[in-house]
């Protein structure tokens, strides 16, 4: 769970983006981290809110409640969240948490496959379930899935470094932002 701005240039987006991460931070912090630098190393790219180890095990020792309020007010002013799925991240409680939170408060929403992305070992993973499987809405009745309404990419396989400007500004369109 991860808060970065993404300014991208004019031809990719209209104006810039307030973006939060959401993924399994112990498993997949190597590979959101490489996300991020990656965004970080093409001119006028900033990013903000990114938390270090100790930082996370800080706040996870205030428990449950402090770590919601930390989504909470990340997620503040954000108009686009990101999941980063990793092997386990459908799993994950405060990804549930962070997702049910983003659609409630009217963001963008968007999964982005990580496993083909080395770990600092030099490792590929498992690609994961998609958590939108497992998040619904209820119109007229019937179950509508979100990963029937949000779109999944494989940072690897869809370019993920050259095109995630325009995946965000197209989920922050989609939700209206």
């Amino acid at each position: 769970m991860q808060l970065f701005y993404f300014y991208c240039k004019k031809e990719d987006i209209e104006m810039a983006r307030r973006v939060f991460f959401s993924f399994h931070y112990e498993r997949d912090i190597w590979r959101a981290s490489q996300i991020r630098n990656s965004w970080v190393t093409k001119p006028d790219r900033e990013t903000a809110g990114f938390w270090d180890a100790a930082s996370w095990e800080e706040v996870k020792k205030k428990g449950e409640d402090a770590i919601k309020r930390w989504i909470d007010n990340q997620l503040e002013g954000t108009s686009v969240t990101v999941v980063l799925i990793g092997y386990e991240t459908h799993t994950r409680k405060y990804v549930g948490y962070e997702i049910g939170k983003s659609y409630n408060i009217g963001n963008g929403l968007l999964g982005i496959y990580i496993h083909n992305l080395k770990d600092k070992d030099g490792r590929t993973d498992y690609k994961g379930k998609n958590p939108f499987d497992t998040w619904y809405i209820t119109r007229n009745g019937q179950k509508i899935y979100f990963s029937s309404l949000y779109p999944t990419y494989d940072w690897v396989n869809d370019d993920g470094y050259n095109n995630i400007g325009r995946w965000i500004e197209s989920a922050a369109k989609k939700a209206g932002k």
